[in-house]
């Protein structure tokens, strides 16, 4: 059974990988459609699951846009770890339009405020509209998505966290 989870998590990294190469347009070139197989891979397999999917998707796209904020990269995949692991509880609890506003705001205005002290307020403020259109499309692909890979559910089979 372990074998299996690695395979299928490596699909949803890889789907992962090819949404980072589709950037939202912005200065810092990070953000992309890389978050929503990671929030598939939560709801189906559990938040850590996810978690390493949103962590290792952000670096990925962080490196395809030539990693603008360096080390600060790293910080910002942990993060995004956390958010979906949170995201995942959150919908667990069967609260499936609260989890993808809590995705949203959250990726959009709590995730970027320890570089609102570390790089400035215009920093802060430039990148908000842009992590917000990020993460709502990412949010919307997902629950777009999740109804109809449920299915595959059978195939993949019940792979506990």
């Amino acid at each position: 059974m372990k074998g299996k989870k690695i395979n299928i998590l490596a699909i949803f990294i890889a789907i992962s990988v090819v949404g980072a190469f589709i950037k939202i347009p912005s200065f810092i070139g990070s953000v992309a459609l890389d978050s929503f197989p990671s929030l598939i891979a939560g709801v189906f397999f559990g938040g850590l699951a996810g978690g390493m999917v949103a962590a290792f998707g952000h670096l990925v796209s962080a490196l395809i846009g030539g990693l603008p904020l360096g080390m600060f990269h790293l910080f910002i995949a942990l993060e995004m770890f956390i958010l979906v692991v949170m995201y995942t509880k959150i919908y667990h609890m069967g609260n499936k339009i609260v989890s993808y506003l809590f995705f949203v705001l959250a990726n959009a205005a709590i995730l970027p405020l320890p570089f609102l002290w570390l790089l400035g307020k215009g920093f802060y403020i430039s990148m908000v509209p842009v992590l917000l259109i990020g993460a709502v499309l990412n949010g919307i692909i997902a629950q777009l998505l999740m109804p109809r890979l449920e299915r595959f559910r059978r195939v993949w089979g019940e792979v506990k966290q």
